[in-house]
């Protein structure tokens, strides 16, 4: 049976809903984890990775931490995998240049890239809303094993241009800045009180659910529940055919 919705754009999780989490354990965190301390080491100048350092200091309440400090918080907060913005920027930047250099293709189940490319020829806008960087997001999409996907989205939204995924208000953020009034978003992911956050906040919600992830025995509360993206139909007045 398929959802129906009426909406005008789509919001994407990421991990666990466009893509297998266990691309990212398995293959994105060792490849930044092997690789902090030269950033740390080589590019401490970077506005970027300044800014970073600064809040991982904050956070810890340690202002004087030293690289090594820095470090070992961050692989600390990989441990738990604990979705800090600072750890998610300098990931964003050592994923960005990994996907440039080709050391890494990143991951899509195969029922996505179809619906993507679907949904926005029909009209629909595409965003994305994961805890990863905006930086991570864009080299995500542009280094898919179909080549690049990001010219069919229409905006990135993180922890830090958006706010925690599981607050209410960061989705009104991201409904204000695209435009688009809450009752025509649909947000798709798999973690229930993200699902909860934009149901708050007006918006319509689908719980991706597959097996696997790490929700899939949770499940996704009292929210609609899709196994994959062809379950999901949409129509839109945005819609070109």
């Amino acid at each position: 049976m398929t959802l129906q919705f009426a909406v005008d754009a789509v919001v994407l999780d990421i991990e666990g809903t466009t893509s297998a989490t266990g691309f990212v354990v398995d293959v994105l965190y060792p490849y930044s984890r092997s690789r902090f301390a030269a950033l740390l080491a080589e590019r401490s100048d970077d506005p970027a990775v300044t800014r970073a350092v600064a809040q991982v200091r904050e956070l810890t309440g340690d202002v004087d931490a030293d690289a090594v400090q820095i470090e070992k918080t961050l692989n600390t907060w990989l441990d738990e995998d604990r979705k800090a913005t600072p750890l998610k920027t300098l990931q964003g930047i050592i994923w960005s240049e990994g996907f440039a250099r080709g050391d890494l293709v990143s991951h899509f189940y195969d029922d996505v890239v179809p619906a993507l490319r679907a949904w926005h020829t029909a009209g629909l806008r595409l965003y994305v809303y994961s805890s990863g960087s905006v930086a991570a997001q864009r080299a995500w999409f542009t280094s898919s094993p179909e080549g690049d996907l990001l010219p069919l989205v229409s905006g990135l939204y993180d922890t830090e241009n958006a706010g925690p995924k599981q607050e209410p208000e960061s989705y009104r953020r991201i409904a204000d800045a695209t435009g688009i009034a809450p009752s025509r978003l649909l947000f798709l992911s798999d973690r229930p009180g993200e699902l909860d956050a934009a149901v708050a906040a007006g918006w319509h919600a689908v719980g991706v659910r597959r097996p696997g992830e790490p929700y899939f025995e949770q499940g996704v509360g009292d929210h609609a529940q899709a196994g994959a993206f062809d379950e999901i139909g949409i129509t839109s007045t945005r819609s070109t055919t």
